[in-house]
């Protein structure tokens, strides 16, 4: 190894991470306690050590060089590292203590902090770090090896994951009390065909299953309105703009409150699984280890905290 690596220090690390994450100096001063010009010194040093340049700017925006993505890449390894040493040691004491980092997708967002909390409630030296977000950025945050572990549908079949379902995904089609489908017993998927349906942007797992459904069904949507999230296509289906293709989970309180009715088709829903999720050699630190065993090991417990959220 060369002698100026050896000089680089833990802190410069965590300021050159913090750089990373929000691709701002002024960002990363106000997240380290530090001032921009300290924050720069860090860069200038580690640079040094390097031997070459960490950040250029193209524009006025600031990105990574080459370098400076083995090193964040590095730093990432060490970081996970030392977080699995300090679990390990902990765990050595009687008690398992460390970060969870969690990414999930939308469509999970409204069960995720109850799994949270009830296996909390097990090891209360745990937190979380949770990241909500689409399925492409999820997926993204699974080759950048950002996260523990992520919860989604439709895992990718191209890349290298080891995941397991854990609970099913019902999507089912629902729309205000007044729609003129609502009442109507076993519809066939064809009316869907002359009426305004909702449905999340085309990389959505959510869209992806029900694309891939209509398709195979051969049902074609004559007016589709693509909505940005699950709680934008249930407000959009309450405001009287369609049906909407939706998890049951994220339209549940509005179908007990009845602003919602549950569309009466007879090959709805649609059962997809969600997975948890990590990329396949990932060294998983203890907390991340317990969360997946709890995962595989109460799904009947995880099944009735899921009901609370089925209308």
């Amino acid at each position: 190894m060369r002698r100026s690596l050896q000089r680089m220090t833990f802190r410069q690390l965590q300021v050159f991470s913090a750089v990373c994450e929000h691709l701002s100096y002024s960002r990363a001063a106000e997240e380290m306690a530090l001032t921009q010009p300290a924050v720069s010194q860090q860069i200038r040093q580690l640079e040094e050590m390097v031997g070459q340049s960490l950040f250029e700017y193209v524009g006025k925006k600031l990105y990574l060089t080459e370098a400076g993505v083995n090193l964040q890449q590095a730093g990432t390894d060490l970081f996970a590292r030392l977080d699995s040493l300090d679990m390990s040691l902990s765990s050595l004491q009687g008690s398992l203590q460390g970060e969870l980092r969690l990414a999930v997708v939308s469509s999970i967002q409204y069960l995720t902090p109850h799994l949270l909390a009830d296996f909390r409630q097990r090891f209360p030296g745990i937190g979380f770090r949770l990241e909500v977000t689409r399925r492409s950025q999820v997926i993204q945050r699974l080759q950048d090896n950002r996260d523990d572990v992520v919860l989604m549908a439709l895992v990718p079949e191209d890349q290298a994951l080891e995941f397991f379902p854990f609970l099913n995904n019902p999507i089912i089609a629902v729309a205000a009390p007044d729609h003129t489908l609502a009442g109507q017993c076993r519809l066939p998927l064809s009316a869907l065909e002359p009426v305004a349906v909702l449905q999340r942007e085309s990389g959505s797992g959510t869209r992806k299953a029900t694309d891939e459904f209509l398709q195979n069904k051969r049902v074609h949507l004559q007016q589709v309105m693509q909505m940005g999230s699950g709680e934008s296509m249930v407000q959009g289906a309450v405001a009287g703009l369609g049906v909407a293709l939706v998890t049951e989970h994220a339209a549940a309180a509005y179908l007990r409150n009845g602003e919602l009715v549950k569309l009466d088709f007879s090959e709805l829903p649609l059962y997809r699984s969600w997975c948890a999720v990590h990329a396949r050699g990932k060294r998983l630190s203890p907390v991340a280890q317990a969360f997946l065993s709890y995962l595989r090991d109460e799904r009947a417990l995880i099944k009735s905290i899921a009901a609370r959220f089925v209308a």
